[in-house]
């Protein structure tokens, strides 16, 4: 585990381990909208070592990502508001230069070696999560946004994405125009300084 903990982020929870098991009929969010995975979902064997809900120190590393540094935080609960625990989230994107930690990514861009690309986080008894990432960069006919998947321990519950709020790109993003102005709301970053840090909240009802 790195310097910054999970502690430091979100007192009284922990990180564990493992993974998503990605099922050809995973439910769809029935309040949150679900999205396109899209081509670059990091596999297991893509990931760096380090995984975990910090994206912008990696672990052996002594320089910090690039980019805009922020805080994400939420909740996730049923559609009826019964906190969703000991869930796995996971989140990806690209760097600061708009490059994923993928393969099928082969632009002759350099990938930022400071960020992860990839981390995931557990929600505590009262459903909530939290991350340390960088505000999402803008991505070649996308506007910016952030990847995300929930997994209980049997399947995925919900694959989404979240964007900037007010961003001039989301009106010219395909994904984004499908959405209803109340689903945008949902999945749409807002942010407030906190302690000197940029933060945001996005709660997942599934």
């Amino acid at each position: 585990m790195k310097s910054l903990s999970r502690r430091s982020l979100l007192k009284n929870s922990t990180v564990v381990a493992g993974t998503c098991i990605v099922s050809p009929t995973a439910v769809a969010s029935l309040l949150t909208p679900a999205a396109t995975e899209g081509p670059y979902y990091p596999g297991p064997s893509m990931r760096l070592q380090d995984v975990d809900n910090d994206l912008v120190t990696v672990a052996g590393k002594v320089q910090q990502a690039g980019g805009e540094i922020i805080r994400l935080v939420g909740r996730i609960s049923s559609r009826e508001g019964v906190p969703m625990a000991r869930h796995r989230i996971e989140i990806w994107q690209c760097d600061v230069n708009g490059k994923y930690l993928h393969p099928g990514d082969e632009r002759p861009i350099d990938h930022d070696s400071g960020f992860q690309g990839f981390g995931h986080d557990m929600t505590d008894g009262d459903g909530n999560y939290v991350f340390r990432t960088i505000k999402p960069a803008s991505y070649p006919g996308r506007t910016p946004h952030i990847h995300v998947k929930v997994c209980n321990d049997k399947r995925e519950l919900l694959t989404t994405q979240f964007y900037i709020a007010g961003h001039p790109g989301n009106l010219s993003d395909g994904i984004y125009r499908r959405l209803s102005e109340e689903q945008a709301r949902s999945v749409s970053m807002v942010f407030r300084e906190r302690n000197g840090v940029l933060e945001t909240t996005v709660d997942l009802i599934i």
